[in-house]
This record gives structure tokens, sequence and C-alpha cells, in this order.
């Protein structure tokens, strides 16, 4: 798919099964918010198809696709109540009025709404507009649920709290959904797989302990959060790194990327390694350091809050050789 000179999605294929959760993980302008427009049919193709269970939804409307989609922002209508928000798709098919104001109850009630049909959508928090956006998406009862960064507008807490919230919702209805973020947080808590995209591509697609314990790219250990990659010469299951040599079992000989996961650098008085802390980030129990190694480059260490010190200091370090991984040429 091209806009002008730009290719927002270059030779991208994506399969998903019927009730699997897959979240596509990429950072802002990778495509993926494109993607999931095209799907919908909000997007038009300038190549390629789109099928559901086969069949090519190229010229089927958007209200026909038998799809349903849930934006960041969620679009609610302001004029509207809960209930004539959860509603307005039902009665859009035509569906009795009884009918709807059931669906509608029982709509509420699984997203932890109960009875709220009358409330205005201004009185309502956050976290509960998303839950009534939600309860529009599913009323029409969609074949795939679209998710457009789902809780990207809420705070770190309540994210936490609705993406178990939705994961489980998901397993009860046996729902297929495919869902975009930028967090990996919420994507590896919410999907059964992942899809890392950047430019247009998807650069690796895996459940997420697969993805997670062995990217496929120096790309894709970047998007994750994996800072201390570098190119190193291993021989005999041994790197040779800027921050030591260090074990890498069931790696081949040769030129290779080398991840050190930050969780791996271990404060150690006794540790082999010297360092000059430069930065400091305090993220609750943990505290996300960069360590100045001499001759090397900046090493990402995440550590206990508790026992973090402050730039400036001098310390020792480790490196636990279980949090190596060689990706290979």
């Amino acid at each position: 798919m091209r806009f002008d000179d730009l290719v927002a999605l270059d030779e991208l294929a994506l399969d998903v099964a019927g009730g699997e959760v897959v979240a596509i993980l990429g950072p802002s302008g990778s495509g993926k918010s494109t993607l999931l427009r095209a799907v919908a049919g909000l997007q038009e193709l300038s190549g390629g198809t789109v099928r559901l269970d086969g069949r090519d939804l190229r010229g089927i409307a958007v209200h026909r696709r038998d799809v349903g989609l849930m934006f960041q922002d969620q679009a609610l209508f302001p004029h509207r109540d809960v209930g004539g928000n959860v509603a307005f798709g039902l009665r859009m098919r035509g569906t009795p009025a009884a009918e709807v104001a059931r669906s509608v109850g029982e709509l509420l009630e699984l997203v932890g709404l109960p009875g709220a049909e009358r409330r205005p959508i201004a009185e309502l928090s956050g976290g509960e507009q998303q839950r009534v956006a939600l309860a529009r998406a599913l009323a029409p009862s969609p074949r795939v649920l679209l998710l457009d960064e789902p809780l990207g507008a809420l705070d770190r807490t309540l994210r936490e709290r609705l993406v178990t919230d939705l994961r489980r919702l998901f397993a009860e209805l046996s729902l297929t959904v495919v869902a975009v973020t930028h967090d990996q947080d919420e994507a590896f808590a919410l999907a059964d797989r992942i899809a890392v995209m950047d430019q247009g591509r998807i650069l690796q697609a895996g459940a997420p302990a697969e993805v997670w314990g062995s990217p496929a790219s120096p790309r894709v250990a970047t998007l994750l959060g994996l800072g201390n990659v570098v190119e190193a010469d291993v021989a005999a299951e041994r790197a040779v790194t800027p921050w030591g040599e260090l074990g890498v079992p069931g790696a081949r000989d040769g030129r290779s990327w080398v991840i050190v996961r930050p969780t791996g650098v271990v404060l150690d008085p006794a540790g082999t390694g010297a360092a000059t802390v430069l930065t400091s980030a305090f993220r609750g129990e943990r505290t996300t350091l960069e360590l100045g190694v001499d001759g090397a480059p900046p090493l990402q260490a995440d550590v206990p809050t508790a026992a973090a010190p402050r730039p400036g200091e001098d310390v020792r370090f480790r490196i636990d050789p279980t949090s190596v991984v060689a990706l290979g040429p």
C-alpha cells in the first residue's frame, strides 16, 4: 500500500487463526494502524487482498465485513447515553427493539458496567469509556475484533487492570482479535501471538516467549527494548564483546549479533567489569541504569531500586550467562 511515494505496507502477509489473539507491535509510523484500517475496509488497498475464511473482502462495505473496530479515542457519540452507544450497530442492522435492549444489558454486564444504560458518556471515566467502546464493537457479534491502541490513552495502572479483563473476556467469548500497540508490556500480556512490525513489514511473528527469547534481528531486539546489542566474534560458544568474553551456548562460530538482556547485568562488588553510572531511571521496584564502560558502548542494567546506585558512582558488574543471546550473522 502506497501514499504517494510512501510505502505504508510492504510485502506484508499475516494469517490469524479463529479464536486467536494477535498483537501487532511496532513504533509510531510502522504501518500497524494502516493495516488495521485496511482490514476493516476504511483504507483501500493498492495491491494484495484481505480474506476472511477465504472470502475476498475487496469491495465489501465496512458494515458488511463482519469486523468490529475499536479505536484508541473510543469515538463514542457524546450526545447518546451508554445504552444508545452500545445499541448503535444493532439498530443500524434493524434489530428489533426488545432484542436490542436485551443485548445491550448483556454486553454491559459482560464488560463490567451492569445497569449503566442511562449514564451520560461525559460522566464516565476513561476506563469506563473504553468498556463502552468495547461493548459497542462487540454488539454486532463480529467474526473478527480489531483494536487500535485500545488502552493507549489510559494510565498504566488502569491499563494493566483492563488488559487482564480483556484477556479473560476474549477467552470466554473465543474471539478472534487483532490488536495494534506500541506498548510491549500490553502486547505480551494480551496476545497468544506477537507480530513485530516496522516500516510496513512484519519482521517476526511467533508466541510471546519465542519472540522474546529469540529475536529475529537486531531491529526486533531494539523494538522489544533490549538495548544491549553488539556485533561480536563467536568461537567455541564464547563471544568476544566490548563488555568482556561471554558464554553463548549453542551459538555458531563466526561474526554474530549478540544481545545482553539488561536484567542480566548484575551489580556485584566481586564482578569482573568496571563501570560508572551515567544515568538512572526509576521504574518502581526496578531502576534502569546506563553504565559507562571504558572502550565499550554504554551498557543498560535493570536492577532492584533498593540497591540502585546514583549517577556518577563507580560500580562493579557481572553478566549472567543465561541473559546472553546470539542472533547469528
